[in-house]
């Protein structure tokens, strides 16, 4: 096995070693109080002042198009939405992309990041007060010092280590680095188990690899100490452990919603994911 794959399948394999930070059973999950389907019909602005901007930041091995359901959804609502192509190269470098993608929205925003989408709205939204939300979508949330590859590690349950492949990549500055892929023959069952197969092998053909360098680079000060959030746990994901999901999101003192659904839980329902976010975009209006 290569040694970087090796190294990605003991990380996440690791046995849990901090179940007792969880503390006494998780409470009962947070539900929508009314049909996830259901949205904002009105437009631009209202008595509340404008609408926030959504932006939405994909994570590792997927790409923008995996928000299409929940961009139409919220257009319909009358919010403005972006959902940037995430680099992945690098946290310190993705954040400061993200920031540069920001500082071109006028008005308040609310920042909605899945997966390693998690990690970098973390750090891009430090210090700006236009950033009213953070929506953690089956996502890392970090905090100071700490990886996305170390958090995956904490709780058993991620079974992502033993269907990536390894691949090299030619750096700007010279050399090369690795990049991480889902194994076509693995994604479905790995990334979007409740996604139609058709649609799961597009998603496979599109995935956009990682660099192991950026699930391995350690998270400056986290934006969710400041800033209100809320979290959709997937508990059938099998990149995160849905523990690892309960853990940071109770750490943070997000707004709990759980689902039943895979990774790709944008995808598979998007409806649910909106609901979320109009959540937080009207709690903080």
């Amino acid at each position: 096995m290569h040694p970087t794959r090796r190294t990605l399948a003991l990380a996440l394999a690791l046995p849990a070693t901090v179940a007792s930070l969880l503390g006494a059973a998780p409470a009962a999950p947070a539900r929508p109080a009314s049909s996830p389907a259901a949205a904002d019909t009105d437009t631009g602005t209202d008595r509340h002042g404008p609408k926030p901007t959504i932006v939405l930041v994909h994570g590792a091995f997927a790409d923008a198009s995996s928000w299409s359901g929940t961009i139409r959804r919220l257009q319909r609502a009358g919010y403005p939405v972006l959902a940037p192509a995430n680099p992945l190269r690098g946290l310190a470098a993705d954040t400061a992309y993200l920031r540069s993608v920001l500082a071109a929205v006028e008005g308040p925003v609310v920042l909605v990041g899945h997966s390693y989408g998690g990690a970098v709205i973390s750090g891009a939204a430090l210090g700006d007060r236009r950033v009213k939300a953070l929506v953690y979508i089956a996502a890392f949330t970090p905090d100071k010092g700490e990886s996305a590859a170390e958090l995956a590690a904490k709780f058993p349950g991620s079974t992502l280590g033993d269907a990536v492949s390894p691949r090299s990549y030619p750096l700007p500055g010279g050399g090369t680095g690795t990049e991480l892929v889902i194994e076509r023959a693995k994604f479905h069952e790995q990334f979007a188990a409740d996604v139609p197969a058709a649609d799961a092998a597009v998603m496979a053909a599109t995935q956009r690899p990682v660099a192991t360098a950026a699930l391995e680079e350690k998270a400056g000060e986290a934006a969710w100490r400041t800033i209100p959030s809320w979290a959709l746990i997937a508990t059938a994901d099998k990149n995160i452990p849905p523990a690892a999901e309960w853990w940071m999101a109770r750490r943070a003192g997000s707004h709990i919603t759980e689902v039943d659904a895979s990774h790709a839980v944008a995808v598979s329902r998007p409806a649910v994911v909106t609901h979320v976010i109009l959540a937080a975009a009207r709690a903080t209006r």
